[in-house]
């Protein structure tokens, strides 16, 4: 657990005072939380998530998992979580790192590997014991934030070393399903990336269904069975994490923020953010100024996209 040790030293001293942050290092974010959190819904992206002291809870629907120092969780495709910090306190605060996944560096490296995608029933959410090769490399590349001019040459080469050694471990078959062209986690995938970039559009089914090389009704089956929810109830809860950004680090208010995301009714619009949130978009607005002021600066990543921004 010495690298452990190592990896919370360099996440307490490049990490940000509060929340997420994006780094230099482009597919790198640092976590800190000096209090449990509320449960609160965001989309994770594929990626990596390594704690370095203190534990979190995420949940996918009815099935949630807890990881801390001694077990990583991996996500396998986007997805909307609801996670809270359960362990943490200004002694001994939250630390994490997040690393995303590079599909074509992935892709590269099965096609060196050469093998066939194998049929897998892995969870696209699972946590796994910890491993001291992953560790090393995290620290490795988080180090790097001390060495900017070497970021662009040696992180690349770190992220790969990561990429392999998870296709090497038990949870190999899942990512190599997650990059095989013609297996239904990549397809919906690619639906989710498609709705994703048009969020506050009108969604079309068909057109989502065609991007992602999939009938609609198939579509609609494995995209349910993957993220526990319809392509229609996984646009909604973008829009809603959007809208409540631009709450909080705008200050816009609510008839503002839902039309930027697309909704038509207010009203309507004002049941389904309780609903998510569990309080009405009129108490994210009595919030005082100082308060969102720390919430944008806590929780911004700054190389991030907006409804990309998630909470690992």
């Amino acid at each position: 657990m010495d690298r452990i040790a190592d990896l919370a030293a360099l996440l307490l001293r490049h990490g940000p005072e509060s929340g997420m942050a994006g780094t230099a290092a482009p597919r790198l974010s640092l976590i800190r939380a000096d209090r449990p959190t509320e449960p609160v819904p965001s989309v994770y992206e594929a990626s990596l998530c390594l704690i370095a002291q203190g534990s979190k809870r995420v949940s996918l629907g009815d099935h949630s998992v807890v990881y801390d120092a001694s077990r990583y969780l991996l996500v396998s495709v986007d997805l909307p979580l609801v996670g809270h910090v359960i362990d943490a306190s200004p002694a001994a605060p939250y630390l994490c790192c997040k690393i995303d996944f590079d599909p074509a560096v992935l892709a590269d490296l099965l096609v060196e590997e050469g093998a066939p995608s194998p049929k897998t029933d892995l969870p696209v959410l699972a946590v796994y014991p910890s491993d001291p090769d992953l560790i090393d490399a995290a620290c490795r590349l988080v180090k790097l934030l001390d060495e900017p001019e070497s970021i662009s040459a040696l992180a690349p080469l770190i992220e790969r070393e990561i990429l392999y050694r998870l296709l090497k471990g038990p949870h190999g078959p899942i990512l190599r399903r997650m990059a095989a062209a013609d297996s239904h986690l990549n397809q919906v995938s690619r639906a989710i990336a498609k709705i994703r970039s048009g969020f506050h559009e009108h969604l079309r089914v068909d057109a989502i269904a065609a991007a992602a090389g999939m009938s609609a009704s198939s579509l609609h089956a494995h995209f349910k069975q993957i993220t526990r929810m319809t392509p229609l109830q996984y646009q909604k809860q973008l829009r809603l994490q959007e809208a409540r950004r631009l709450m909080l680090a705008e200050g816009a208010n609510a008839g503002t923020a839902s039309f930027a995301v697309g909704y038509e009714s207010p009203s309507q619009f004002s049941r389904e953010y309780r609903r998510l949130f569990g309080a009405p978009p009129a108490r994210i607005l009595s919030a005082s100024r100082p308060a969102r002021l720390m919430w944008r600066q806590s929780r911004l990543a700054p190389d991030n996209p907006p409804v990309a921004t998630d909470r690992p």
